[in-house]
């Protein structure tokens, strides 16, 4: 346990509501909490008749209020500007003389798209009917349905917390390996192949840290080698080819693919 939030009021209604708005402002980052939780609980209408609240109330109710969580489309909103607007210059890091494309961010389940304007500010594409009234690194308000909201946002690392939600940022962009078959040998750096294997051919066995091939790159040449034991299934470098950073170079089926080719 965190921390117990208790307050008091003359009534049920008024107590609620001054525990709810406690909660809804309160900043907690690092550890997943059920502060979401316990703000649907406050709402729900069954939780407000005290005649109806029972032990059953999370047997009957869960489902739909851990379904029933707001905010965070709009919490994702604030997450994605403030990442636009750090250290960025007026325009976020996504100005482009002819616009061709929102920027877009994802944050969770939520895809945030929004365009600079002219005026150093931004405009959100998606969701829909939201206005920015101010994007900082550290703060952003939005007037959603004529209401204006706060969020402070906090990054660590892939993980940012924005108004009391906490997201995992999903990367804007495919890692190039991720698009590459297992076994796949990507240059290390830019540089020029200046020798193969004596008689390296596809179809070849390999074994693990055997040399393959080498590259030059700052007046040093780098061993490129075997990351496994199994067979050369491909090989795309050839003395004095030049090769930028990630290039394919080759691949090697391990011995594990070739027993398991699922």
């Amino acid at each position: 346990m965190l921390a117990k939030v208790i307050v008091h009021a003359d009534t049920r209604e008024a107590a609620l509501r001054k525990l709810a708005h406690a909660l809804d402002r309160a900043v907690v980052h690092g550890p997943v909490t059920n502060r979401e939780l316990l703000l649907a609980s406050l709402g729900h209408p069954d939780y407000a008749r005290e005649e109806a609240l029972d032990t059953g109330f999370y047997d009957r109710n869960l489902t739909e209020l851990t379904a029933s969580a707001t905010g965070g489309e709009y919490a994702a909103v604030a997450a994605a500007l403030a990442s636009a607007s750090a250290g960025r210059g007026r325009f976020g890091g996504g100005w482009r003389n002819l616009r061709s494309q929102d920027e877009t961010r994802t944050y969770g389940d939520h895809e945030v798209r929004y365009r600079p304007t002219r005026d150093g500010g931004y405009e959100v594409t998606s969701p829909e009917g939201v206005r920015v009234v101010e994007a900082t690194p550290e703060a952003v308000r939005l007037e959603v349905a004529g209401v204006v909201r706060s969020f402070t946002v906090a990054a660590y690392g892939d993980t940012v917390h924005s108004g009391g939600h906490r997201f995992t940022v999903r990367p804007r962009f495919t890692d190039p390996a991720d698009l590459q078959e297992p076994g796949s040998l990507l240059a290390p750096m830019p540089g020029t192949v200046v020798r193969v294997a004596d008689g390296l051919a596809v179809g070849d066995r390999v074994t693990a840290g055997q040399p393959l091939l080498w590259l030059e790159a700052m007046k040093m040449e780098h061993r490129v080698t075997a990351p496994a034991s199994g067979t050369l299934t491909a090989l795309h470098a050839a003395p004095g080819r030049q090769v930028e950073v990630g290039a394919l170079l080759a691949v090697v089926q391990t011995e594990a693919q070739e027993e398991n080719p699922a």
